[in-house]
């Protein structure tokens, strides 16, 4: 049996092979600090705000979201139907979304919902006055990289990919930090491929053929949907002790396919009810063997972009379900048990608005800060002021780095970069973090400590 890295629940399928679960351990990631002035997010949702009539509720869309009534309804076999199997066990066979019968918001689920959407558009606005925002967007995309892969059981934390992807050790002592890696690469990927083709199956297989390549996980058919059975259970289970068992193969492709006429139909759905129900449903489907998680929380990111809701991918929701990992997955068992899809909505919806507000006040804190360091250099560095400007512009790319790394990107001599560097230290702008007199790395704290903070 496979043991999976989600975590309290583990994945499995029928091969004779195991691998370590994952071990709960917390995330790294505390919430962004909030230290930024809130005016800056108030001028710029004035100056970018946008139309988000789509996130809201609307009184065209009563066929697939009602306000709760008394219906008379019942929840089994709202999500779909638990089928016996030869083998003794049963494997869940999920319906066709939209649920039916409609989704029932009550008043404060209508609510939640239109705030998220406003928080969302505060997100979109405050990206767009960041002077690059796809330097702040590398960072991110790899705190997402880091927490998503922590839900599935790798243990890298954010340091550990930044150094890793300035080359200053030796990959091949940290194996787990290619998988954040490949999550990295994954995302890029998608986005890239996104902007000539539509969202598929193909492309999520494509996707998710980077997503494992050359890792944990990359015997188990990389970019290719399952042909044998899987499950989810506690470490050491067996398909018939297993907490849940998505459908088998035959039934997972015609799934699959309903999916994806669900995400490209012109539903009246708004469209972060519509992504919940997405998330939800891929995994129950459950294609792959592994990365099936990451892969269903890459797709929230991927939905948002070809809908046009974010312009750049700047929600991720990885960071709240790993705060809330029981609730993550127990709120997902509740649709496949008890059709409870409003419950998983609200938590969704909760997740978006929370988030959403994290981001933007963070955007908002780095061009407080870019501001700050950039005045610091002008003012105490003298004649090697443009140099500096130099070097703290590398450093929003590569927040960890050595001498070498910042004489070879800014076309700096070693010596006046290491000085350099010395002075950046001085100012309380880089931190040595080995300790060490020869091979030293240098991180830049201030920025990195806005995307990661303790245990």
């Amino acid at each position: 049996m496979i043991a999976g890295r989600a975590f309290p629940y583990v994945s499995g399928c029928a091969i004779a092979t195991s691998q370590p679960g994952g071990d709960g351990r917390r995330s790294i990631f505390n919430s962004v600090k909030i230290t930024a002035p809130v005016i800056v997010l108030i001028a710029c949702w004035r100056q970018y705000g946008r139309n988000f009539n789509s996130l809201l509720p609307s009184g065209n869309n009563k066929n697939h979201l009602t306000r709760a009534s008394n219906l008379s309804s019942t929840a089994i076999g709202r999500a779909g139907r638990y089928i016996s199997q030869p083998a003794g066990y049963r494997a869940f066979i999920p319906r066709s979304l939209p649920p039916d019968p409609p989704l029932q918001l009550d008043e404060t689920g209508h609510s939640l919902l239109s705030e998220a959407g406003i928080a969302l558009g505060r997100l979109d606005g405050s990206i767009q006055i960041l002077p690059d925002a796809d330097l702040f967007m590398y960072m991110f995309i790899r705190k997402e990289a880091v927490l998503s892969s922590q839900i599935e059981g790798t243990q890298s934390s954010l340091n550990d990919l930044l150094a890793a992807e300035a080359k200053l050790f030796g990959l091949h002592e940290r194996d787990d930090v290619w998988e954040v890696i490949n999550h990295v690469q994954a995302l890029n990927h998608g986005l890239e491929r996104l902007e000539t083709l539509p969202l598929s199956m193909r492309l999520i297989k494509e996707i998710h053929g980077v997503l494992i390549k050359d890792v944990r996980g990359s015997q188990y058919r990389p970019g290719e949907f399952r042909t044998s059975q899987n499950w989810i259970g506690a470490a050491g289970s067996t398909i018939n002790e297993a907490v849940f068992v998505p459908p088998p193969p035959h039934e997972m492709q015609t799934a699959l396919g309903e999916l994806e006429k669900f995400w490209h139909s012109m539903s009246d759905l708004p469209i972060l009810v519509k992504v919940a129900l997405v998330h939800a449903q891929f995994e129950t489907i459950h294609p792959f063997l592994d990365g099936n998680g990451r892969i269903g929380r890459l797709l929230v990111t991927f939905l948002l972009i070809i809908s046009r809701t974010l312009r750049k991918p700047a929600l991720f929701l990885s960071e709240y379900f790993i705060r809330r990992r029981d609730e993550y997955y127990l709120r997902l068992q509740a649709v496949r048990d008890e059709g409870a899809w409003e419950e998983w909505v609200m938590f969704f919806l909760r997740g978006v608005l929370q988030v959403s507000d994290q981001a933007a006040l963070a955007a908002a804190e780095v061009v407080a800060l870019r501001e700050e360091h950039r005045q610091k250099v002008t003012e105490n560095f003298g004649r090697s002021a443009a140099n500096g400007l130099r070097i703290l512009e590398l450093l929003y790319k590569f927040p960890v780095v050595n001498v070498n790394l910042v004489s070879r990107n800014t076309k700096i001599g070693f010596g006046p970069a290491n000085l350099l560097i010395a002075r950046f230290v001085e100012e309380g702008l880089l931190a040595e973090i080995t300790g060490n007199k020869r091979n030293r790395l240098f991180q830049y704290k201030p920025y990195t400590d806005l995307f990661a903070g303790g245990p």
